[in-house]
């Protein structure tokens, strides 16, 4: 069933659902097609580029769980967060809920759908975490490209490149208003990223050991910055327990305020390292 025999796709179709909402609001829109096989590479690409979201998930049959690629307006990527919260909600409505087996390019993971009203509560289990240092000439090209300095930077949680299904960068800053004032060119962040093989970069700012703030920006998927990332979530996560951070098996991610698009993540730390982080949320339809 994961024959790539459609040509090309109704537009009618797409599914569009905000991910990691706050309630009735915010949260990050991500496109959603099912059907009974994947389109080609290029018609998945053409369809994200016209959807305009920082990402759509496309899902088929395969065996007894589903295939799924994701796409942003200018490119693959090998998994996101949110539109996997979105897809797992879309799910739930056609097939009623569950725990649903997916097949990404390199990982295979699972995402549940639990129907609560208007509203789908749906958690993902991310790929495999691993963490290490960020290279200094990547740290210093990074905050040079954010206008930041190393005094911003907070020292209980140095510079990595954390990983769950993809790579972030990690720059923990010291403080609200630091995180408030980013600001970048978007084709030098998407050089720099593209560089360093970067998904995104997760700026953090820690309210207390369980609760952060952080913004996205993604620039190499052609977005200036997301509301909500379950991938960059998920990394920074386990990081933190790779980092033997202090967040009592959870920590709880506000993101987007400064979009103005309030969003909220729960991401679930288990104490083995490297294993999954389980990342939840709430999901809406979006007419």
């Amino acid at each position: 069933m994961t024959a790539q025999h459609a040509t090309s796709v109704d537009p009618a179709a797409i599914l569009r659902i905000a991910a990691f909402s706050d309630g009735d609001t915010g949260g990050n829109p991500a496109g959603v097609w099912i059907g009974a096989a994947l389109p080609p590479a290029a018609e998945m690409q053409r369809v994200a580029r016209a959807v305009g979201f920082s990402e759509t998930a496309f899902a088929a049959p395969a065996g007894t769980g589903w295939r799924v690629r994701y796409f942003s307006p200018a490119a693959e990527v090998p998994f996101c967060g949110h539109a996997t919260i979105a897809l797992g909600a879309a799910l739930a409505r056609a097939h009623g809920d569950g725990t649903f087996a997916l097949a990404l390019n390199a990982a295979a993971i699972t995402v549940e759908g639990r129907r609560d009203g208007a509203r789908v509560a749906a958690a993902l289990q991310s790929p495999p975490t691993r963490s290490g240092p960020a290279d200094p000439g990547l740290v210093a090209a990074a905050l040079a490209l954010f206008g930041y300095a190393g005094a911003d930077l907070d020292p209980r949680i140095p510079p990595a490149v954390a990983h769950a299904g993809a790579d972030h960068l990690v720059l923990a800053l010291s403080s609200r208003a630091r995180l408030g004032a980013m600001r970048y060119a978007l084709e030098a962040g998407r050089a720099l990223m593209a560089e360093h093989g970067l998904t995104t970069i997760v700026l953090a700012w820690a309210a207390s050991a369980r609760l952060f703030h952080t913004r996205n920006p993604f620039a190499i998927g052609g977005v200036y910055e997301d509301p909500a990332t379950g991938a960059g979530t998920a990394a920074l996560a386990g990081y933190l327990r790779d980092l033997g951070w202090p967040h009592g098996g959870a920590i709880d991610v506000v993101q987007g305020e400064d979009m103005g698009m309030r969003s909220r993540l729960h991401a679930g730390i288990g104490p083995v390292p490297g294993s999954s982080i389980r990342v939840a949320g709430t999901a809406r339809f979006l007419a």
